[in-house]
């Protein structure tokens, strides 16, 4: 009977645990599938990134604690297997991230619930199902309900933004926007080079085209086509808004990976890191030298057209 009682502790003790990272996963993948996803005009595309991208380590989770519930010794060793593929898959991670929070969990489950049995089984099963299942639905139907609300007006050329005591036009789809990320070095000569369309790199400095200023950027923010009343302090290093801006036109392309853009400013703490821009108007100080797919810019300059936003 003690024996019992101890394994049916140790088992209800892993299904505890897997719970623990499958819904701290599940709430991660959840809010990023819709932040930094979700942007293909494809719904398959959509939803093999959901599930193979944002949702896999939670599907792991619980689908190793599944399996070795019902097959104990493949169980065990599909843990091992799972667990020294993560490490090789994500080498290029951090090992507080990578380790503490995938390989290192996953070895010591796999032990856990071999040694261990909850009871009754039924509803662990359950349990293990239903806990990430309900963070992922609860998070993710309001937050694909405001993507779907998202302004594209398909209209990618130039751009006039006016409002919030700035007026600039925006480069359209081209060098001067482009569709993938970039460092901050590639972006400022880019501008430098960049023909008065904003189509053409050419072989002199134009010295037409440059980077918005944080400020520049935090006061053109917009959503659903109104100006997002955003101000920034340079003390404080913060951008407040009336209205939290959103990834949509005239400003961003709904359908891009690209969800930050560099500004002009480098960061009062480190020269070698400058301010970025994302989406919904937060401002952080990245290192000059990144240029991650989603880190890309969008080259402005003066103009006296263009009529005030409401």
């Amino acid at each position: 009977m003690v024996e019992y009682k101890g394994k049916t502790a140790i088992g209800w003790f892993g299904v505890a645990v897997t719970l623990v990272f499958s819904s701290l996963w599940a709430y991660w993948g959840a809010l990023e599938n819709f932040h930094e996803g979700w942007y293909s005009s494809s719904l398959w595309e959509n939803l093999f990134m959901m599930f193979f991208q944002y949702f896999l380590i939670t599907i792991v989770f619980v689908g190793l604690a599944l399996i070795i519930l019902k097959w104990k010794k493949f169980g065990l060793a599909l843990h091992f297997i799972v667990a020294v593929f993560s490490a090789w898959f994500f080498s290029g991670g951090t090992f507080s991230v990578i380790g503490f929070m995938i390989v290192i969990p996953i070895v010591s489950l796999g032990l856990v619930y071999y040694f261990g049995e909850p009871k009754p089984k039924q509803w662990a099963y359950r349990v293990l199902i239903l806990a990430p299942l309900i963070i992922i639905l609860a998070i993710s139907i309001p937050q694909g309900i405001k993507v779907s609300q998202r302004i594209n007006d398909q209209d990618f050329g130039i751009r006039i933004v006016a409002g919030n005591n700035v007026t600039l036009a925006w480069a359209p789809r081209g060098p001067g926007w482009p569709d993938q990320g970039v460092s901050w070095e590639e972006a400022e000569e880019t501008c430098r080079y960049l023909s008065e369309d904003g189509l053409t790199v050419m072989d002199q400095e134009q010295n037409i085209w440059r980077l918005p200023t944080v400020d520049e950027a935090v006061r053109s923010m917009m959503l659903h086509g109104q100006n997002a009343g955003g101000t920034w302090d340079p003390l404080t290093e913060t951008a407040v808004y009336e209205r939290t801006p959103d990834k949509e036109t005239p400003l961003w392309d709904t359908r891009s990976k690209i969800i930050y853009y560099w500004t002009a400013d480098t960061a009062s703490q480190d020269e070698q890191q400058a301010y970025m821009i994302v989406y919904n108007g937060g401002v952080y100080a990245r290192r000059k030298a990144e240029g991650s797919g989603s880190l890309g810019f969008r080259a402005v300059k003066e103009t006296s057209d263009g009529t005030e936003v409401p």
